[in-house]
């Protein structure tokens, strides 16, 4: 049987492994949950920052060594499959750790959740180049802003339930064994989900290059082609900036627990406002908009706006505004950044442009560890101003992208 393209149970798979990946990865929300998880084990803001990093930075790493081999594979869904596997079993080891170890040594439980964090994004790396491949590869320019929305508000369904589910269990278990509770449980859940994904019917790709001799030359050329490329160094900067919320964004729930008593209700609360937020906004924009050029635009203003009222937010009805605004931003942010790639990248020279552009603006990962560096030696004011300031700059050099 032929391939078909922008076959609808692709996308059914596909938003099933969103929402169940949501599911299941919302228990470690780095706005809400994960602070409170390593605040139980750690006083430290910087441990904070460091574990908010540890969830996504770990993929830095071997991004650029997925595309080296990735540029020559026809077929890359047999990887992607491996990743997922290793991505389980790391979120799983988490749930164990705290379960068995917990409070009877609390250093060594932190070590362990950020071994299994780390483990986790790490993996990732390798399936961030096979899973954009996939998406190219088995959806046309205008369906992919379509499944990726319709992903994004099915994900975001998912973090409601699971904002649900997290705020009973942290109510109603005792710190840290409701964490534990939350990590084992919902390991299955995100199992669901890679094994839908990981059935989608891939085509063979025609257009492959060939791998080059060695590592060292392949950044080389990889690095030869970002200096050549205007629009990928420019497009690469915008991103990076738009980064720049992580600045702040996983100390806003630690802020709001100095403004009033937060309880577990409360978090779940917040979380499920914050995925409301991203259904009306895939919703309402991001499926309806195919150019992403504006969409990254909106994200930009939608993020700006979090701030300037986080910088004044001192009520639960006010925070829940803030939340609403990083559910429009974000999801808006991730689709935009990487449809915009698809848009410039030559087929064969995909897997490369995309570890690139991912490599590069992903240090913005590792913003949370400045950000509670900030309000150790500073305080919130100062980080919520640099932040805005950022975002702002990054709105205005949204405009170079049409050059």
């Amino acid at each position: 049987m032929s391939f078909q393209i922008n076959n609808p149970k692709a996308n059914l798979k596909n938003v099933l492994h969103g929402f169940f990946l949501a599911l299941a990865v919302t228990v470690a929300e780095p706005s809400t949950i994960l602070p409170l998880i390593v605040h139980h084990f750690s006083n430290s803001v910087i441990a904070v920052g460091i574990f908010a990093s540890l969830l996504k930075g770990g993929a830095i790493a071997v991004q650029l060594w997925a595309a080296f081999h990735a540029q020559e594979y026809a077929r890359v869904m047999p990887h992607m499959r491996i990743v997922f596997f290793f991505r389980w079993f790391s979120w799983f080891l988490i749930g164990l750790s705290i379960y068995f170890i917990g409070d009877k040594n609390k250093t060594l439980t932190l070590w362990l959740i950020g071994i299994g964090l780390f483990m986790f994004s790490f993996t990732a790396g390798f399936g961030a180049i096979y899973f954009k491949e996939l998406i190219a590869k088995v959806f046309s320019k205008d369906y992919r802003g379509k499944t990726m929305a319709n992903r994004q508000i099915w994900s975001a369904i998912g973090s409601i339930l699971s904002g649900g589910v997290a705020g009973y269990v942290l109510a109603n278990y005792p710190a840290p064994l409701n964490y534990a509770y939350l990590f084992m449980v919902s390991s299955f859940l995100m199992a669901i989900g890679f094994v839908a994904f990981g059935s989608i019917d891939e085509p063979i790709k025609q257009n492959t290059r060939q791998k080059e001799k060695s590592f060292m030359q392949f950044l080389q050329n990889a690095f030869a082609f970002l200096k050549t490329d205007r629009r990928l160094r420019i497009q690469i900067i915008v991103i990076l900036l738009g980064f720049s919320y992580l600045l702040a964004y996983p100390f806003v729930i630690l802020k709001a627990n100095q403004s009033f008593k937060l309880t577990g209700w409360m978090v779940g609360g917040f979380i499920t406002i914050q995925m409301i937020g991203s259904i009306i906004g895939s919703f309402f924009m991001w499926r309806r908009i195919h150019n992403y050029k504006l969409m990254l635009r909106l994200s930009f203003t939608f993020a700006l706006l979090a701030f300037v009222v986080a910088l004044f937010a001192n009520t639960p009805y006010m925070y829940a505004v803030v939340f609403l605004l990083f559910g429009f931003a974000t999801d808006g942010f991730s689709i935009s950044s990487m449809n915009l790639i698809f848009e410039i990248a030559p087929e064969d020279k995909r897997p490369i442009y995309t570890a690139l552009q991912s490599n590069i603006t992903s240090v913005g990962l590792f913003f949370p560890i400045v950000g509670g560096s900030i309000i150790k030696y500073a305080n919130y004011t100062v980080l919520y101003i640099l932040t805005i300031f950022l975002i702002a700059v990054g709105l205005v050099m949204t405009k170079k992208l049409d050059q």
